[in-house]
């Protein structure tokens, strides 16, 4: 996992909004990606709808939000639709981002081992820095501490 103040890792990624986003084309604004395991399930829709209820937030103190996943574009549209999301979804199908941000982990479900997303956000500086790094997010109270965050740059 890259640490606070590192340079953040750059990549290219499919968005919801149409056509590609690359972290580096960013740079003179804070950006928020967080990483969620899936689409569609109870976690990730909350931490998703959060975000998206609060965008504007995010948006008068500067920052962009995106939130990343190994989800299909397909997936990722139709959660988009389902939830009425407004924050743009990333698809890093084949993990390359994921793996970059360390969030890739062997995790635990009933005693079976996996691998799988740890839920993460990042905040990059308008620098292109790590800013905060939350891992192990824990969704009650997290989009409102991110924020916090963003505006205390």
């Amino acid at each position: 996992m890259p640490e606070i103040s590192q340079p953040a890792p750059d990549f290219t990624l499919p968005s919801t909004d149409g056509g590609d986003v690359t972290l580096s084309a960013l740079k003179g604004k804070p950006v928020v990606l967080f990483f969620y395991p899936r689409d569609n399930t109870p976690g990730c829709t909350k931490e998703s709808v959060g975000f998206s209820e609060n965008r504007a937030a995010f948006e008068e103190a500067g920052a962009v939000v995106f939130g990343i996943s190994k989800d299909s574009m397909a997936s990722h549209e139709k959660f988009v639709a389902k939830k009425e999301l407004t924050v743009p979804l990333l698809s890093d199908e084949n993990g390359t981002a994921c793996e970059d941000y360390g969030v890739w982990k062997e995790k635990s479900m009933y005693g079976k081992k996996f691998m799988g997303i740890e839920r993460s956000t990042f905040l990059i500086a308008a620098d292109g820095t790590i800013a905060q790094i939350w891992p192990k997010v824990k969704v009650p109270g997290h989009v409102d501490a991110v924020l916090e965050a963003v505006r205390a740059l």
